[in-house]
């Protein structure tokens, strides 16, 4: 279907990519079915070298944290629902005090950035956090396996793989399908262990003052069950941040 020699074609899945050209590529692709995630995908691991010629920001190792106060700043006049920033290994680097709150699950580890796929996999609370687990754990290998194609010699993301393979069947066996995917927009259901079940829209952002950042928000439908939940926990993330305050004024 794609007019290729077997021969050729089987050389190609071993990965002898040098050479190949871009009609090739593309007849690849046409012939596979492949959507934009996995032709991007194929691209990057096609042309490592042209890719970061062409955009070397893709090229860097996902930002491990946020320089830049004013993003906080942004982050902090969304008021009425989560929002956190994330890198390409799932790392939650930054978030409002809504979106704070509403993973104040995975964000538990003090010894470094917190990881929602290390989160997902290896703490118990993950599973119950997400009832949705199978498809949560198949978009976060996803993401992970799209950012190993942009960025393939991230140490920082070698060792999480390594760390979640050897500690997850679950992660291992859906890391050898090599699925792919853009993880943008849609829905999400959540079981928070304030406030309980909330479904919200998703808006994934990607950044393009701070390359390797996606901006994920959060919305309830209006005046639905999950956005008075969402308020709900709003009030208790106020209230715990007065106790909080209280309690250094009173150590002062």
């Amino acid at each position: 279907m794609a007019g290729l020699s077997v021969e050729y074609y089987t050389r190609i899945e071993r990965g002898s990519l040098d050479g190949v050209s871009e009609q090739v590529l593309d007849a690849i692709a046409r012939a596979l079915l492949l959507d934009d995630a996995e032709r991007e995908h194929l691209a990057h691991l096609a042309r490592p070298d042209a890719s970061a010629a062409l955009t070397p920001h893709r090229r860097r190792p996902a930002p491990a944290k946020v320089t830049r106060p004013a993003l906080q700043w942004v982050l902090d006049t969304i008021t009425t629902g989560p929002a956190f920033v994330r890198n390409g290994r799932l790392d939650f680097l930054a978030g409002n005090r809504l979106g704070r709150a509403f993973y104040a699950p995975a964000l538990t580890d003090t010894q470094r950035a917190p990881n929602l796929a290390r989160f997902l996999f290896l703490d118990p609370a993950g599973r119950d956090f997400h009832p949705d687990w199978e498809i949560a754990a198949d978009n976060s290998v996803a993401i992970l396996r799209t950012e190993a194609g942009r960025n393939p010699h991230d140490r920082a993301l070698h060792d999480l793989v390594g760390e979640l393979s050897t500690r997850s069947a679950a992660f291992a066996s859906r890391w050898a399908r090599h699925d792919v995917r853009r993880h943008s927009a849609g829905t999400k259901r959540f079981n928070h262990p304030v406030v309980g079940e909330v479904t919200v829209a998703y808006e994934g952002l990607e950044m393009t003052s701070d390359a390797g950042l996606v901006m994920n928000i959060y919305a309830a439908e209006p005046g639905s069950e999950s956005d008075e939940r969402l308020r709900l926990l709003g009030s208790w993330a106020a209230t715990q941040l007065d106790a909080n305050q209280n309690e250094e004024a009173d150590r002062a």
